[in-house]
């Protein structure tokens, strides 16, 4: 069976260097997948969940966003930041969850600060989300 090269790289590391058999990802379009074949493309990324297959196991990563590329049977992700569902530390996840709905109460959609708790409430709970899935 043919594969797909997959590369996920963040500032601070290199995460996946593999073959695998399929990747999905949240573009900033919509989530997507890709499999061997897939016609090239660029997409920026959303906050959400990356799941690959490779060896029949299924790999969870939470990411903040970044950039996808597919060309000819090889995907890069250039990612801000990123994390393998088992490498969450889920009790700061809850935490960062309940600061950025403290800062929410009472805020204005116009507020300044509005725009930073959402963005830090949705990373926490993509977080948490993908740490539930720790162990496949």
């Amino acid at each position: 069976m043919e594969k797909l090269y997959l590369e996920i790289i963040t500032p601070e590391r290199v995460m996946v260097r593999q073959d695998v058999d399929t990747v999905e990802a949240p573009g900033t379009a919509g989530e997507f997948g890709v499999l061997p074949g897939h016609v090239a493309f660029l997409s920026t990324l959303e906050h959400g969940e990356i799941r690959f297959i490779a060896d029949g196991g299924v790999r969870f990563i939470a990411t903040s966003g970044g950039f996808a590329e597919v060309l000819e049977n090889r995907v890069t992700f250039l990612l801000d930041t990123a994390e393998f569902a088992e490498e969450v530390d889920v009790t700061r996840a809850h935490r960062a969850k309940e600061r950025a709905e403290d800062g929410l109460k009472g805020l204005s959609l116009e507020q300044e600060e509005y725009d930073r708790f959402q963005v830090a409430l949705m990373r926490a709970i993509t977080r948490i989300s993908v740490a539930s899935k720790a162990g496949g």
